[in-house]
């Protein structure tokens, strides 16, 4: 039967334990040898005095080897100790005479530059949104209005409000659903229109899904003019890159990314009601309105023809602002970024804060 390695390997031994088993061999080989001697002499030589003086030297030769190797033991045992102990600390140990002490030295300090300042976030949002005949009020009118004042620091709706105005024809009803013979039947318009006023009233901020189509049909005809600044969903606010959304995304697209059902489109109330469940579900509403509220202006992108690609992908619009161009709003920030040359677009200027636009 094969015997292992483990067991044919003596178990290591410490330095104090090799000295203890060097003692004891030493020792015992001495008596040993002392012994053995001794029993070697014959009896009658035992008795000698000559005999007894070789075997007092042997003796007093054993006590010496046994005295060394106790010496030896106690020299190794005091060599392990000595070794376990922890070095002696060197701040005891006093300085030369006559060299200058240390002094600390003061470093210069330079002033930080402050941050750039961010507009207070707003508390109250009145989201708006509308359905019209056309593109423009030069070619439609607006036949319904949808809107929902929304308080930021609680995520909650307060009010919602949705009334249709009248209308002689739609030539969008594919598009909205909105009949013209719907748009004409009694309702409470008046205080409708009254309501919307007061909930604008109780609002900081305007928000639009595309506000710059939005806002132009308050202060026209029914509509009354809403005294506070918009802000745009679509392109103001710089929405996570992690919801993984164009630059310009749409409000079906905004839903979906933050896992919101899309049951219905083209309706003004609908509309509000997802952007307002969108705001619930970012958690970092907050700073995305004070980025959305930094002063903006409109540029104009200056691209050759095989590039508009880039300008389409930094969410600039064409023939949108600015006829026969790509544009956008941006910050200062935004604009130094860009990888492709923009100039302002004449007369084009809307800081969001705080004036309205």
């Amino acid at each position: 039967m094969a015997v292992g390695l483990d067991a044919a390997m003596p178990e290591p031994v410490s330095l104090w334990e090799q000295g203890d088993f060097l003692g004891v061999v030493l020792s015992s080989a001495a008596l040993a040898g002392s012994d053995a001697a001794q029993a070697k002499t014959p009896k009658s030589q035992r008795n000698n005095p000559a005999s007894r003086g070789a075997a007092g030297r042997r003796e007093a030769t054993t006590k010496e080897a046994m005295a060394s190797a106790a010496q030896a033991q106690e020299t190794m045992a005091s060599e392990g100790s000595a070794s376990s102990e922890a070095p002696a600390s060197t701040d005891a140990l006093p300085e030369p005479p006559g060299l200058p002490q240390p002094q600390p030295i003061s470093l210069p300090t330079f002033p930080s530059p402050a941050p750039q300042g961010l507009p207070p976030c707003p508390e109250r949002l009145l989201i708006v949104d509308t359905e019209t005949t056309g593109l423009s009020p030069a070619k439609g009118r607006c036949i319904e209005v949808g809107a929902v004042l929304f308080h930021v620091p609680s995520r909650a709706v307060l009010s919602q409000l949705s009334f249709l105005l009248p209308c002689s024809s739609n030539p969008a009803e594919r598009v909205n659903g909105i009949a013209a013979a719907v748009t004409r039947l009694d309702q409470p318009r008046e205080q409708s229109l009254a309501c919307l006023e007061a909930m604008a009233a109780a609002a900081d901020v305007l928000v639009a899904h595309n506000a710059a189509f939005d806002r132009q049909w308050f202060g026209r005809e029914e509509l009354p003019s809403l005294q506070r600044p918009w802000l745009c969903s679509m392109e103001d606010i710089r929405w996570p890159a992690q919801r993984h959304l164009r630059a310009t995304p749409s409000v079906r697209d905004l839903a979906l990314a933050y896992g919101v059902p899309v049951w219905a489109a083209h309706r003004a109330l609908t509309d509000c009601i997802y952007i307002a469940q969108v705001f619930e579900r970012e958690e970092q509403l907050e700073a995305l309105l004070q980025q959305a509220l930094l002063p903006r202006k409109l540029y104009r992108a200056r691209l050759p023809y095989d590039q508009r690609h880039l300008a389409k992908e930094a969410g600039f619009r064409w023939n949108e602002g600015v006829q026969g161009a790509w544009s956008k709003r941006l910050t200062e920030a935004e604009r130094v970024l860009l990888p492709f040359e923009v100039f302002p677009a004449e007369g084009a200027q809307s800081p969001n804060w705080p004036q309205s636009a």
